[in-house]
């Protein structure tokens, strides 16, 4: 398709990286010609200098024969000036990045007033997955399917953990807990493993079931599966905001350090049931002084990296909090994750995916279309959400009859809202929806799961 990206700052750089790297023709519009050249030195771009609210602008980047432009500058209202221009000149599919929280109450309105094919909001995104790691401590990441019916997660395994040693086949009736061990991280290298896979010490591995299953299996191996009780947090941008919501929401108490006084001040109308601190975060006598070392959760949310990391890593030396780290820039990921800052969350690809998704199911709009999608261990696999919509050559096939790709699985079918863990003589029907882990990056349809 020939796509449009408006703005390759963090969220525009890392969603033209993904669609170019799916095929996709991306012509980037952004008024910084240095920043346009940069990303062209990354990746095949047609880079056009410009405001991107532009008529003229557009025309130049060939929105008449768009398929798709999506906005995603720091401005809700440019990207939502942007979409209307662009469906009023190309007639193309609109994506706009709207992060007010103003915007945020009155988003299906604004979507269907402008014609708005969807909007996405990184910072209620990123709050989303940080409630989910709250609520489940004992987990490294938390991903969820079927509108929250089957969950993916992962952790990793220290040598006191009952799995080590043991092969995949034997771990269900070991711990009495019907899951499915999808990925397993090990030394770099990433595994789709069978069932004869031994599991070792220090290996990271993802695991499927129902939200129950998983309960079962973290309690089996005597691992935490309550959410925290309270949480501290340091920053009170707008994914605070959104993040302090869903958890005072679900009755975990919520303490805010914010420096500035003016937001400060903003958060305590906004948030009556949080307890706001007008004091800086960096500080180590603030922390010490609102309870760093006693909390459940720590989650390090200023605008600096730098700060968060260090921040992350104090917590994790004076406490035993669950400690969650929101990292912008991606140029020392592969670093960064070597440092002990607990889980980290990076809102550049949380967006990224959700644009992905649309993008692929948009590029097959008939047959089975992705629902959803997640990029796992640094993009080299994927967890995808497939919905039958129409038969195919993978419906009512026994599984064990089916040519899969290497490195490719079937973990779970959602059945009317009854979740299966598949054996090989399960079939898919139509009205499923399957959800499949692979290593085989940017499957459009279920079909692709087929060799050849």
């Amino acid at each position: 398709m020939k796509i449009i990206v408006v703005g390759c700052g963090n969220v525009g750089g890392a969603l033209t990286e993904q669609l170019v790297k799916e095929g996709h023709n991306v012509t980037v519009i952004d008024d910084e010609k240095e920043s346009l050249e940069a990303l062209a030195n990354k990746c095949d771009i047609m880079g056009v200098v410009g405001d991107g609210a532009s008529y003229s602008t557009q025309m130049e980047a060939g929105v008449e024969q768009a398929d798709l432009l999506i906005a995603v500058t720091d401005s809700d209202e440019v990207n939502l000036l942007c979409c209307l221009i662009a469906k009023k000149a190309g007639d193309c599919s609109t994506i706009a990045r709207v992060r007010n929280p103003v915007y945020n109450r009155e988003v299906d309105f604004i979507k269907e007033e402008l014609g708005l094919s969807m909007t996405i909001n990184p910072e209620l995104a990123t709050a989303h997955a940080i409630a989910r790691l709250l609520k489940f401590p004992s987990a490294i990441s938390v991903e969820t399917f079927a509108k929250g019916k089957v969950e993916l997660s992962s952790f990793k395994l220290d040598s006191k953990n009952v799995l080590v040693g043991l092969q995949l086949k034997e771990v269900s009736s070991r711990l009495g807990c019907n899951v499915l061990i999808c990925i397993v991280e090990r030394d770099g290298e990433v595994h789709i493993p069978g069932g004869n896979f031994t599991l070792k010490e220090n290996d990271v591995i993802h695991v499927a079931a129902t939200p129950k299953n998983i309960v079962k299996f973290f309690r089996a191996m005597g691992m935490a599966t309550k959410a925290v009780k309270d949480a501290l947090i340091v920053g009170g941008g707008s994914t605070t905001y959104y993040l302090a919501q869903e958890l005072l929401s679900s009755g975990i108490a919520t303490k805010i350090i914010e420096r500035d006084p003016e937001r400060a001040d903003e958060l305590s109308e906004l948030l009556p049931e949080a307890q706001i601190i007008c004091g800086d975060g960096a500080d180590r006598s603030v922390l010490k002084e609102e309870g760093i070392d006693r909390a459940s959760a720590f989650v390090s949310m200023t605008n600096m990296d730098e700060e968060n990391i260090m921040l992350s890593m104090f917590a994790r030396k004076v406490s035993q909090a669950k400690v969650v780290t929101r990292i912008h820039r991606i140029y020392y990921d592969e670093l960064i994750k070597t440092l002990d800052v607990g889980s980290i969350i990076f809102p550049k690809f949380t967006t990224a995916e959700e644009i992905v998704r649309y993008v692929r199911a948009m590029s097959n709009s008939l047959g089975s279309n992705v629902e959803t999608l997640y990029q796992l261990v640094d993009n080299r696999a994927e967890a995808l959400e497939f919905w039958i919509r129409e038969t195919s050559p993978v419906v009512d096939v026994p599984l064990s009859e089916l040519s899969l790709k290497d490195n490719l699985l079937l973990a779970c079918i959602n059945r009317n809202g009854s979740i299966l863990i598949p054996g090989g003589q399960d079939k898919i029907i139509v009205g499923d929806t399957v959800i499949v882990i692979t290593t085989h990056t940017g499957l459009h349809d279920v079909k692709d799961i087929l060799e050849g």
